[in-house]
């Protein structure tokens, strides 16, 4: 259930969030990078 979870969470995060990859993370706001890791999270368990 929580692999479900977590896919349906980073499909909700693709069609929602923008994409951060193709900026240089060091140039990023605070809340750009929270975004970041917010998707990176969701990404690695949805794959677990």
């Amino acid at each position: 259930m929580k692999k479900s979870f977590f896919r349906f969470l980073n499909r909700i995060n693709r069609a929602v969030l923008p994409k951060l990859s193709d900026k240089d993370p060091n140039k990023l706001t605070k809340f750009q990078k929270g975004i970041l890791a917010y998707r990176y999270f969701v990404l690695i368990h949805s794959l677990e």
